[in-house]
């Protein structure tokens, strides 16, 4: 079974060539994390979060950063995480909400893969968030909707596939994803 961009493995699943990550782009709480663990059990591909990356990499929680060095080494780290996802293939990508701000983090986005935007309003984002303590740039009501207004253009010009989270459950949003995935040969 070989597709237009790959070939298929032993269980079956494309193999893709070249970099072929799947980046999940959306406002804080849309499911990012979520729906890319769910397809990668369902595809059986690797699921990985920038802001744990980065947390990693800075050896501090995201708060933490944000604290103690401030957003812009932050979003450094984000751009730093990125560029090393360039000598891995076919990983899942959950994005923090904040990496679309840099127009570097787009265009390492596109050249590795696709991107995914997780799409609804801010009420239904806002409702999912069960850490807010690990939201450091969002301190306030007014601050979170000042975020999300300046966000989503951004969101919705870099995606290439855009999956709606209105009144659908993280189970809903991930099948809906994986077939539009799926039949672009994504998947």
């Amino acid at each position: 079974m070989d597709s237009p961009t790959g070939t298929a493995n032993e269980g079956g699943y494309v193999v893709h060539e070249g970099c072929d990550h799947i980046f999940f782009v959306g406002f804080h709480g849309a499911g990012k994390s979520t729906v890319a663990r769910n397809i990668g059990k369902l595809f059986g591909r690797t699921y990985v979060d920038t802001d744990r990356m980065c947390e990693r990499a800075c050896h501090l929680s995201v708060g933490e950063v944000f604290a103690e060095q401030g957003e812009d080494a932050f979003r450094d780290a984000e751009t730093e995480v990125l560029r090393k996802l360039a000598n891995r293939k076919s990983l899942l990508v959950s994005c923090g909400g904040g990496i679309v701000e840099r127009p570097e983090n787009l265009e390492l986005m596109h050249q590795m893969g696709a991107v995914v935007f997780l799409d609804g309003g801010l009420d239904d984002s806002l409702r999912q968030i069960q850490r807010p303590d690990r939201r450091p740039d969002l301190t306030s009501p007014k601050r979170a909707s000042e975020l999300y207004e300046r966000r989503r253009p951004i969101y919705e010009a870099t995606a290439d596939i855009t999956v709606s989270i209105t009144d659908k459950t993280f189970d809903e949003v991930a099948q809906a994803a994986a077939e539009l995935l799926w039949e672009r040969g994504l998947l």
